[in-house]
């Protein structure tokens, strides 16, 4: 995560809360995401380096964005450059998108494996992950070969190591203890 983390956070919430409010989630991630990718531009990140105004900055910004942004989303826009934060949006894009995956309950889990699992395996993980993690699940999978069998789940916080090697080592601190 970049420094501009906790600047993005606030401005993040506020976009998610209006989006709720108004019911346009899916429209503000489009809008915020079209604003992230501009804020990478290198001409962009050269522009919002330099000494140039605000307004003009927020101008710039929405000629860019044009048809992208809505009256709303030009409007977010503009208080973030008035505060200097348009660096900040490819942060409040990421820090919106956990809002709303949190918001709809949903997560992504990390499946990494000895070898490629079949589609049933897959299936399988998914719906004891749902059933134990009361959300949807974003399975985003992995090959590691140096696991010689088993699997490596993680999901936020939560690790389920059952692969050969993390029963190996559990087996190894057992009989040591």
């Amino acid at each position: 995560m970049s420094d501009l983390t906790t600047i993005a956070r606030p401005y993040a919430k506020a976009a998610f809360d209006f989006a709720v409010e108004k019911g346009e989630l899916d429209q503000w991630g489009q809008m915020l995401t079209f604003a992230a990718e501009v804020a990478q531009n290198d001409d962009i990140v050269s522009l919002l380096n330099s000494s140039t105004t605000a307004s003009k900055l927020a101008e710039i910004f929405i000629v860019i964005c044009g048809e992208q942004f809505d009256a709303h989303g030009q409007n977010f826009i503009k208080v973030m450059a008035e505060n200097g934060r348009l660096k900040a949006l490819p942060d409040v894009c990421h820090e919106f998108f956990a809002l709303k995956k949190e918001h709809e309950k949903e997560i992504d889990v990390e499946v990494t494996s000895a070898v490629e699992l079949s589609k049933e395996q897959l299936a399988d993980i998914s719906s004891k992950l749902e059933q134990r993690l009361e959300r949807k699940v974003q399975l985003n999978c992995s090959i590691d070969e140096t696991l010689l069998s088993g699997v490596i789940i993680r999901a936020g916080d939560l690790v389920i190591d059952n692969s050969a090697r993390g029963r190996l080592d559990r087996l190894s601190d057992a009989l040591q203890s």
